[in-house]
């Protein structure tokens, strides 16, 4: 069950991120930066290219090819949220602009 459990939060809409690009998987274990590159596509939108930095698990590294789910406002996937066992909280002190809200 990842960030949303099994309801879509009010006003929010599910979808899929395909992944095309992604960060090469660091060699040091725990939270490390994933810089992600991608086509959301869901009830609003098809293939809306995306990408985004997150803090991410090295052990569910994400790799091309693989499809996240993810939330976002109804028609404004430019404001997508991942929802994926890897993704851990943002790390630092300000969220990089268009991370989510």
């Amino acid at each position: 069950m990842g960030a949303f459990g099994n309801a879509s939060p009010v006003g929010l809409e599910s979808g899929t991120l395909y992944v095309t690009g992604v960060s090469p998987r660091p060699d040091a274990p725990g939270e490390q930066y994933v810089t992600i590159s991608g086509s959301i596509s869901g009830p609003s939108v098809v293939a809306h290219e995306v990408y985004g930095r997150f803090a991410w698990d090295t052990f569910q590294w994400p790799a091309i090819g693989d499809q996240i789910p993810v939330m976002y406002p109804s028609g404004k996937p430019d404001k997508w949220q991942l929802d994926h066992p890897g993704v851990r909280p943002y790390f630092g002190s300000k969220r990089p602009k268009g991370q989510g809200y």
